[in-house]
């Protein structure tokens, strides 16, 4: 009984923001729901009545398939190889199409779901259904209802026919044969700003991915252990996602424990740093990272992902800070990138620009505008390297940012031979500001806001405005408390706390 408990906690976890699990790997964890069968390619998630609203509420996906079948019905046993033929192309971290749709199932034969499958009025075995997964929440189906964004799929009797039947959906052209970073379905879109929307899923893997990859180079050092503590302080108070916020504190609160001040003087400790203590501590979750990107997926398989996800991170801190807090968060951020960031020749150009600063920033305009014009020398760079080696994604190609559909008004004029541009700079601040600041939670919020706590849910989650601070309470009282023993460093940092006026944005 307590390893069924534990199989569906575990279950609603993995489902709810990507299907993986960075403590057992998206592979085994993904099949261990399926331990009992001995069948190692089950994609389709396992639902229940007691995961199934939060499931379908929290998944990132844009779509949901519910099949609704019986594990003692022969013609269901027969159906599944083909419906995963299908799941496999849109569930798990090695997803082909990750972020699209969720495919899930349903064994009307358990008596937990006898209530679940009668609201959806089952009447024979396989039945599918298809709709927004927000539209499956707390809800049902009737047959003679004439209105329902949930659709009965009448032609999946094969993997052929149900995947046909998608793609008249949606519009698309998925293949059963599509291979991972192989397909034309990938939007590059500049003038779309929907698409940052999807990115506060990377932020948290861009987060995540960075934490893993300090641990696993064991990059935590007495002479680094400073900067990680204003990086994770900056975090705390300004992360766009609230599980970010609350992991980070929870790491902050116990980082004395974790990595303790004089760890290092001592050699025959070296080998400790920290990583199986931390392992209890998850920076955004327990469920990231999920081993997939979406805003920042690249169309081939070593282009953007992480230093696209992380590019976002800094930006979103950047119009989130408070005047008063600009020159720290310029200078956590340099610092971190200097000590965390793995690439030495990025690190090094990143370094050198920070170095350049002769004064330090009063205003958060100011240190946003500083970013902004760093990324874009990076990529006025890297546009000349990667045309000359055609190392470039040729769907994503470097480009002087915001582009003119993007923000027209940021354009006072541009010389085409050298790509210098007069910006007016206030309008590109605006910019700024409402692309990673409000656009980019208004998926989550979206997503967030469905369901019977939902709102509340929402104003939790969300930095609506990208001035608006939302910090746990909790955690900011623990973190304060905790603070003294981080010297000065945490004490500017309370300090910074104290004197703001925490608000929410009720909007």
């Amino acid at each position: 009984m307590s390893r069924t408990l534990g199989l569906l906690i575990l279950n609603l976890v993995l489902v709810s923001f990507g299907f993986s699990s960075p403590s057992l790997g998206s592979r085994s964890i993904l099949r261990s729901f399926n331990d009992d069968s001995g069948d190692p390619h089950d994609y389709a998630i396992e639902l229940n009545a007691t995961n199934f609203d939060a499931v379908l509420r929290e998944t990132p996906a844009t779509y949901a398939v519910v099949e609704f079948f019986a594990h003692w019905c022969p013609a269901c046993r027969n159906y599944k190889p083909h419906y995963e033929k299908v799941a496999r192309l849109f569930n798990g971290a090695d997803a082909v199409h990750p972020g699209m749709i969720l495919m899930t199932r349903v064994d009307c034969a358990s008596k937990i779901n006898t209530k679940l499958c009668d609201k959806f009025s089952v009447g024979h075995y396989p039945m599918l259904f298809w709709g927004p997964p927000s539209e499956f929440v707390g809800g049902g189906w009737e047959p003679k209802r004439e209105k329902s964004d949930i659709v009965l799929i009448d032609d999946g009797r094969t993997a052929d026919r149900l995947l046909n039947w998608i793609n008249k959906q949606m519009g698309s052209s998925f293949g059963l044969d599509d291979e991972k970073f192989e397909n034309e379905h990938l939007s590059s879109n500049v003038s779309d700003t929907a698409q940052i929307a999807r990115a506060v899923y990377d932020v948290e893997e861009a987060t995540a991915t960075a934490f893993d990859i300090i641990l696993e180079h064991k990059m935590i050092k007495s002479e680094t252990r400073g900067s990680l503590i204003k990086f994770l302080q900056l975090l705390v108070a300004h992360h766009p996602s609230r599980r970010c916020r609350k992991g980070s504190a929870d790491v902050l609160v116990n980082f004395d424990e974790l990595f303790p001040s004089d760890i290092w003087l001592e050699p025959k400790q070296e080998e400790n740093d920290g990583k199986n203590e931390l392992g209890s501590f998850h920076i955004c979750g327990k469920d990231v990272p999920r081993g997939y990107w979406m805003f920042c997926r690249g169309s081939k398989n070593d282009t953007r992902g992480f230093s696209c996800g992380l590019w976002v991170l800094l930006h979103s801190l950047s119009v989130r800070v408070d005047d008063g807090e600009s020159q720290f968060a310029f200078k956590s951020i340099c610092d971190f990138v200097h000590n965390f960031f793995i690439c030495e020749e990025c690190r090094q150009h990143f370094y050198d620009m920070c170095s350049s600063v002769s004064h330090p920033f009063n205003k958060t305009s100011d240190f946003a505008l500083w970013l902004w014009s760093a990324h874009n020398k990076v990529n006025e760079r890297l546009m000349k390297e990667e045309a000359s080696l055609g190392t470039g994604d040729p769907k994503f190609p470097k480009m002087i940012w915001p582009p003119k559909q993007l923000c027209p008004s940021c354009f006072r004029s541009r010389n085409p031979k050298n790509y210098e541009v007069d910006w007016d700079r206030d309008e590109v601040f605006k910019f700024l500001t409402g692309y990673y600041g409000k656009t980019l939670v208004s998926l989550y919020k979206d997503k967030t806001i469905l369901g019977k706590n939902g709102i509340d849910a929402a104003l939790e989650d969300l930095v609506v405005s990208t001035n608006a601070v939302v910090v746990p309470v909790g955690a900011a009282l623990a973190i304060a408390v905790a603070s003294c023993a981080f010297g000065a460093l945490a004490c500017y940092w309370r300090s910074q706390q104290k004197s703001r006026k925490p608000r929410r944005n009720w909007s």
